[in-house]
């Protein structure tokens, strides 16, 4: 059904940890878009001890692999071995992050499109409950030569994709396989050649048409994956159909994380307007209750522009609205829910002393008449507001938000910028200062616990 080269992977390790635990053994079945097969399986020294747990487990030694070469020296070959074909593995995660460390530590950025034979098998049998390696060997009758050594259990993996392909219809393994983006379709005009590019990790991804300016702009916690989701067969909506037909280049920037990410989206949809991004446009109108003393207790709501708003600690805004009209919606939605006077709110033009309609059909408590003192009418307001009450910038100047090597420069929730060392810091603040924007802000609040002053101040 699929000619891609294959290559059936399983590794026996020190523990279960990538960052600490080492390859003790690699096991490879590749198998060629002509069904020849081929199969490889090598000792290695991890370089640290084997508990006896691991050594009961797998069998493998310290003695075993005393002599064994380390990783750095099968390196090219496993490299050679797993190069352009689809990553099978049972539990693929554990199986590609090891060899993926593996090969980082050696300043090698090995990737690959992986398929995990536990997913698959949960999707292709749903019907039964346990899908680990001695469940299948059980259910589908696999021959299995020496269990938790890496080229026997590679072969049983290979055994159980050879079994898949009699026991499953061509549909149901090829819907089995997409939901797991193993074999993206990619659209005609893209080049193949960028799935051995694309980054598996966080950042900004463009989706370009025939000119410079982006079809769509995207954020992802793990850029290969989100991209070639985009892609699979049955595109759930009319703009992921129009991305397909459209794109002709993708580029990227990598983030230290998902905050990155977040704030560049923000900032680039904003910048550069992308035809099919409906969320994150840029909106000039963004607008914010706050609260006008009056005297004697009368707490008037005045709809002022966001972008005047600095946010200070003497500043109480109310939430931040798209239109005056979507503001408004809200005020007269509190002043029904909480009695509120439509004429102290300022939604209705009304004759001082004279009752607001509210009052008329015995909705409105008549602070407008004088019946009710105005302090307790804007205590009710105040409550009213509270859950929409917008938070202030907690720092007298910019602060810093640290993610990875990477650091946020915030001013006044305004994004001034990514830096990787300090001295850059300098620049961003001489820069003009970008306005306040709805987004921006929405993303920075949910993250103000990592806020850290910042030491430099703007010149």
């Amino acid at each position: 059904m699929h000619r891609k080269p294959l290559a059936f992977v399983d590794l026996e390790t020190t523990g279960a940890t990538a960052a600490f635990d080492r390859i003790t053994e690699i096991g490879i079945v590749e198998v060629d878009a002509d069904g020849s097969v081929r199969e490889w399986q090598q000792l290695v020294n991890p370089g640290v001890s084997i508990s006896p747990f691991i050594e009961q487990l797998t069998g493998i030694s310290n003695a075993m692999v005393a002599t064994a070469p380390p990783f750095e020296d099968v390196a090219a070959e496993a490299l050679q071995r797993l190069q352009g074909r689809l990553f099978i593995a049972h539990n693929a995660r554990f199986d590609y992050g090891f060899l993926k460390t593996e090969f980082k530590r050696l300043g090698i950025d090995f990737r690959a499109s992986v398929l995990c034979t536990v997913k698959l098998s949960r999707a292709l049998y749903p019907e039964h409950k346990r899908h680990n390696l001695d469940s299948l060997i059980e259910r589908h009758g696999l021959q299995a030569a020496a269990r938790h050594r890496a080229l026997a259990d590679a072969q049983l993996i290979h055994q159980f994709w050879q079994k898949i392909q009699v026991d499953r219809s061509g549909e149901a393994l090829s819907a089995a396989l997409d939901a797991q983006n193993a074999y993206p379709s990619l659209p005609p005009h893209l080049d193949a050649a960028i799935l051995d590019e694309l980054p598996e990790s966080p950042g900004v991804y463009l989706f370009y048409g025939e000119n410079n300016l982006p079809l769509y702009i995207g954020k992802a916690k793990d850029i290969r994956q989100r991209v070639l989701s985009h892609f699979a067969a049955d595109h759930k909506s009319a703009k992921e159909m129009a991305i397909a037909q459209q794109v002709r280049r993708i580029d990227w920037m990598e983030t230290a994380g998902e905050i990155g990410a977040l704030l560049q989206e923000a900032a680039l949809v904003k910048t550069m307007q992308p035809g099919l991004n409906r969320q994150l446009r840029k909106n000039d109108e963004v607008c914010t209750w706050t609260l006008v003393d009056e005297g004697e207790g009368w707490l008037r709501p005045e709809l002022r522009s966001a972008r005047e708003i600095e946010f200070n600690l003497h500043t109480s805004s109310y939430g931040l609205f798209k239109t005056k009209k979507e503001a408004r919606d809200v005020l007269r939605t509190f002043a029904e829910s909480h009695n509120l006077c439509d004429t102290l709110l300022g939604l209705e033009k009304g004759i001082p002393g004279k009752p607001c309609f509210g009052h008329q059909i015995r909705r409105c408590k008549g602070a407008c008449v004088g019946s009710e003192p105005l302090a307790k009418h804007s205590m009710r307001l105040v409550g009213a507001l509270t859950g929409l009450k917008l938070l202030a910038w907690p720092y007298a100047g910019p602060a810093l938000i640290h993610e990875g090597e990477e650091a946020h420069l915030i001013d006044g929730w305004r994004y001034l910028g990514t830096v990787k060392s300090e001295s850059d810091i300098d620049a961003l603040l001489a820069a003009p200062r970008p306005a306040f924007e709805r987004d921006t802000y929405k993303i920075l609040a949910k993250y103000v616990g990592k806020l850290k002053p910042c030491t430099r101040q703007p010149r």
